[in-house]
């Protein structure tokens, strides 16, 4: 992890906030951001002020393995998933657009 990769982290969420804040998206998704956050690219206190300061009528969508207990307790609803049967399994390889 790069300085580099933490301003892009932190100007991708100033911009998500800046997207929230409007009103104007009933459902906004940030996905991995818990991955983003695990791997220190993003403070926790940035992140819960998000959650604690979007409009109500905002569904805010927050993905990524390993969401720290403070989000978890602030959040309205958490959902675990793991995989059943997963093609990586079968050695199917990451795909771009989908994996990553």
């Amino acid at each position: 992890i790069t300085d580099e990769h933490r301003a892009a982290a932190l100007a991708g969420l100033e911009r998500a906030r800046e997207i929230v804040m409007s009103g104007v998206y009933d459902v906004v998704v940030l996905d991995e951001i818990w991955t983003a956050l695990w791997f220190g690219l993003l403070p926790l206190d940035d992140v819960l002020a998000l959650m604690r300061d979007k409009p109500a009528h905002t569904e805010l969508i927050m993905t990524g393995r390993g969401a720290p207990p403070e989000a978890i307790a602030a959040a309205d609803l958490v959902t675990e998933m793991r995989p059943l049967k997963h093609y990586f399994d079968a050695g199917v390889r990451a795909r771009p657009g989908i994996e990553y």
